[in-house]
Parts: C-alpha cells; structure tokens; sequence
C-alpha cells in the first residue's frame, strides 16, 4: 500500500494535528509511531477487524491499547451498555448499577475486599499511592524502572524523558527499582523513606521463581505497600489477573484496559484497612481517595461486568493464549526461514505478544521496526504489537503470518545491505517519551 492510497487519512491526520496537540489523543496513537505516510485513521472496526477513511481493512492487534480484548462491538458488551444508556447514565446519587458491579468484581477478584471505579488508569494508579503515602506517613514511591507506564500524573511522568512542566522535587520523590532483583529492591528500601512498590507483577517476562512472593514479604518486612498495576495483566492473565494467577495478593492492585472492552472504567481495589482511609467509616485522617463526576456511569459498569461474565463463560482467556501461541509459533517460523529469526522477535506472554526489531548488531532499531511495520500495514495488518483479541481467527491469524514471511523477507534485503533506509518510505518511527517533537 503506497501512501497515495491513504488521501483521505493524510487529510484527516493534518486536520488532526491543527486541532488536537499530537494529533491524537493518546500519544501511542500517535502518526509518529507509524511509517511516514501510513497512518491510517479508523472509520470503524468489528470484531478484531477495522476499517480506515479510505476503505481499506486490516487485522487489527493490540486493540485501543490492548483495551478491547474481546473485538470491537462484542454483542454481549454493547447489549448490557444499550440496556443502560435507555435507563439514565449518571445520577445524584449512586446507582444500583455501581453496587451490582463492586460485587461482580470483587466475586471475581477475591484477594481484594474494596474496589472503587473511575474512568482510566492513571487515576487509579495515582490514588493507590496517594493512599499509600497517607497509610505509611512516608512520601517516596518506588516504581519497577523496567516497565515503560504507570500514570500520566506528576509523580511518574517527572521520571520520564518527557519531564517539562513538572517540577524536580515533585519528580525525586519517586525512585526505581530493577525487575526481578530482591537485593537490589531491598537496598532501594533502605536507603529511601518509601511508602510503596509499585509494578507489574509480569509484562514482557515471567517473574523469577519466589520473586513476587519475595516482594510481597519485603514490603511486610519494610511497613512499605505492595501496588500491582493490573492494567494489562487484568484479565489477560486470568479473570482475577497476575495476582490470581501467581498466588500473590497485592496490598493495592489497578485494573482497566480490558476490564471495558474499550469503554472507560478503571478500578482500585484492596485490603479494606487501606481503602477505608477514602471512606466514611474511619476515624483516622481522611484521603481524597477518588472522587470523578463519570467514575461510575451505568454503561461503563455495565460494559464491565458483561466483560466479566463473556470471560468466564466463554474462556476467553484460555482463548487469548490458544491464538497468541499459534501466532508466536508462525512468526517464528517464517523469520526462521526468512533468515531473520534473530532480528525479527517474538517475546512476552502468548495473550500479550510485542514484537523486537534487531539490526545488525541484534541491537532494537527504531529503522528496522519502521521497515517493518510498512510492510505489515501494506499487507493488511495493524499492529503496533502482536497483541491479541478473542474475536480473532485461526484465518487471521494465518493472514498474518503470511503478510510477516513477506516483511521478513524485505527485512532480509535490508540486512544483506546493511541499510534498510531505501525501505522506510520517509522518517523512522520515534519512542513516545523524547523531550523533542
């Protein structure tokens, strides 16, 4: 697909840019993160297939971010949020609705004893160290400096590469800590006042043997809160998330992305003696837990537990790894026999696949992943990972690994030359965090 194929998303994407900072509003949406000239922009998109301005289709992965992990207008989802919006959305008072939600959740993820809604990750995240630094009277988070997101407030942005506006002191009140490294986690413990962990419990690999468990007795050890960001081991890992699957209960855990199918509703949840300091139950001092005008709209809630319920009864997330295992097994293959298994990767949990783009050197390359990418999206496929949805098929799937065996073999050409410039069709694909456009 030549970029003279994309004129009417070329247009949008410049009205785009004229009327919204970025030109969208996520800035891993971002056309900086597509090859120069094919960005498309969505018209539509049903189950794991989306169509642009222009009319073409593409197989989609990592949907919304790996939000909508069931396909796009699962009739289950946008059944129970129909039901709802007919019936009134936000009111004075609590809804019923946000009662039969909390105890859908909290039935389906037992560790915790409290959750609380809002509409998108960063705010719960926030909250749950905001809470901790009321409960410990300490001021510093510890955050795992090997995962790349946690919130787009000041306490985590500040330690970004993109820190303007924020100021230093805000910024050196949150420090890092290796994934995976107990004695490395434990000197941060010492030698800092902090208040809470903060991490993933697994992303892109497995945790060591005994390392969760570890944590969770160093924060006991230290009077320090243990927080999960859930965000996308939530349902991707199994219904109640990493923490129902490793064994290992959180003080504090975070859930969104999939737990709405693309709708916006987010949670907190946790140990009660903790979520009670947002309470009005408690005689110790209050915290402004959260408090947000669209946290428990209906159809959001509604959306959620549809979700809940579609992964129970369907074994969604059996599903997730049974077509990520296919998939990782086929671009193996065909980079294998491209002669770029080495350069062309496949890592992370068969629900949640990224993909590594090596140069010469088996270094990341910011051009080699451009290289292919255009080859991706020429052929139909859009993915910014290989991140799966349950609406996919065994059909998609196959399409896919067809479409990577034509981009590994262009990859190869770039390799063989040792330059996949004459590949790139314009500017490289950039990282997100960068202190310049």
């Amino acid at each position: 697909m030549d970029p003279q194929f994309l004129p009417r998303s070329a247009a949008a994407n410049e009205r785009l840019h004229t009327l919204v900072p970025g030109g969208a509003h996520t800035y891993a949406k971002g056309e900086d993160q597509y090859p120069e000239g094919l960005a498309p922009v969505i018209s539509h998109g049903r189950g794991a297939h989306v169509w642009d301005v222009d009319g073409h289709e593409y197989i989609e992965y990592g949907s919304g971010l790996r939000s909508v992990s069931l396909g796009h207008a699962h009739p289950r989802v946008v059944e129970a949020v129909r039901r709802e919006l007919e019936r009134g959305t936000n009111f004075v008072r609590p809804s019923i609705v946000e009662l039969a939600a909390a105890e859908r959740f909290l039935a389906t993820v037992p560790t915790a004893d409290m959750v609380k809604f809002a509409k998108n990750g960063s705010d719960v995240t926030t909250a749950a160290v905001r809470l901790a630094r009321a409960a410990t009277g300490r001021r510093v988070a510890a955050i795992c400096g090997d995962q790349p997101f946690f919130s787009t407030d000041d306490w985590f942005i500040g330690t970004t590469g993109m820190p303007a506006g924020i100021p230093g002191e805000i910024a050196d009140l949150t420090v890092r800590f290796p994934y995976g490294d107990l004695a490395a986690t434990e000197e941060v413990l010492r030698r800092h006042d902090v208040a809470c962990l903060v991490l993933e419990a697994a992303t892109a690999v497995e945790p060591p043997p005994g390392y969760l468990a570890g944590l969770r007795a160093l924060a006991d050890r230290y009077g320090v809160v243990l927080i999960f960001d859930e965000m996308i081991t939530g349902f991707r890992w199994s219904e109640a998330g990493a923490q129902g699957y490793y064994g290992v209960t959180p003080d504090l855990s975070t859930f969104g992305k999939a737990l709405g199918n693309g709708f916006a509703v987010s949670a907190l949840a946790g140990r009660r003696e903790l979520m009670e300091l947002g309470g009005l139950r408690d005689s110790r001092e209050r915290v402004f837990l959260l408090s947000t005008t669209h946290g428990a709209e209906t159809h959001s809630l509604a959306a959620a537990m549809a979700v809940i319920d579609t992964y129970v009864a369907e074994g969604i997330t059996a599903r997730l790894h049974a077509l990520g295992e296919r998939l990782a097994a086929g671009v193996r293959d065909v980079a294998a026999a491209m002669g770029v298994g080495d350069h062309v990767v496949v890592r992370g949990r068969a629900s949640n696949l990224v993909f590594g783009t090596l140069d010469e050197q088996l270094r990341p390359s910011q051009p080699y992943r451009t290289l292919f990418l255009r080859q991706l999206v020429a052929g139909g496929v859009l993915g910014p990972s290989f991140v799966v949805s349950s609406a996919l098929t065994e059909t998609d799937i196959d399409r896919t690994v067809d479409v990577v065996a034509q981009a590994c073999a262009v990859y190869r050409k770039a390799l063989d030359v040792a330059d996949p410039t004459p590949w790139l069709g314009g500017r490289a694909v950039k990282p997100v965090f960068r202190p310049y456009a």
